[in-house]
């Protein structure tokens, strides 16, 4: 399982720390998330906080953008370094131009669906990607709830990417915990995004090894 702490959980008074701990971790990436407080209703952090980050971190920038006309910042992204961004179908009225966007600029391209955002929305675009994020809970806030019903949508994601030939990763987002881990790895989930479940353990570096190692 590949595993990408989410650094909205964590302790930003000592954000040192944290990233010492990701970068002497099993965790494969680390998880940022960027709101714009429009497209989602919070804001989060911006390009000062990336830009003192990248350096320090060793581990690749799985960037998660949840604001609007996130294809401005594409050329920003790549230049800091990020390797992934990561960008919502809601929010991208030409989002096959954005997907060669990203490509262009040398970073990996991730397409993210809101929980109620249908997964048949990707159909035409799957084999472009490499990576679809879903949403398990609602974006905007950490530590909520975990939706069930995104254990079908995986299975059903899952199916699509098989029968179409892509090679896109299954990353998620919300609620993963001891419970809900499990269960995501059995459905269909490559990457697990975990944010509270982490930085708030006892041992976050055991956590993540918890993650890493979970097998269908």
């Amino acid at each position: 399982m590949i595993v990408s702490p989410s650094l909205l959980a964590a302790d930003f008074t000592c954000l040192n720390k944290e990233i010492d701990m990701i970068n002497h971790s099993e965790a494969d990436w680390l998880h940022l998330d960027i709101m714009d407080g429009v497209f989602v209703p919070n804001i989060s952090f911006g390009f000062s906080v990336l830009d003192a980050i990248a350096p320090i971190c060793t581990k690749p920038l799985d960037v998660h953008l949840m604001i609007v006309e996130p294809e401005k910042f594409t050329n920003r992204l790549a230049k800091l370094g990020a390797s992934i961004m990561n960008v919502h179908y809601e929010a991208c009225t030409h989002l096959h131009r954005v997907i060669q966007q990203i490509h262009d600029a040398g970073m990996k391209a991730a397409v993210t669906l809101n929980p109620s955002t249908p997964v048949c929305v990707l159909e035409d675009i799957i084999k472009d990607v490499d990576m679809v994020l879903l949403m398990t809970v609602n974006p905007g806030f950490g530590g909520q709830q975990f939706i069930e019903h995104s254990l079908d949508k995986v299975r059903m994601l899952k199916e699509m990417i098989e029968r179409t030939g892509s090679h896109a990763l299954i990353e998620v987002d919300g609620g993963v915990n001891a419970r809900t881990a499990p269960l995501l790895a059995q459905a269909g989930v490559d990457v697990m995004v975990a944010g509270s479940y982490v930085f708030g353990a006892e041992n976050p570096e055991e956590r993540i090894k918890e993650l890493k190692n979970l097998t269908v």
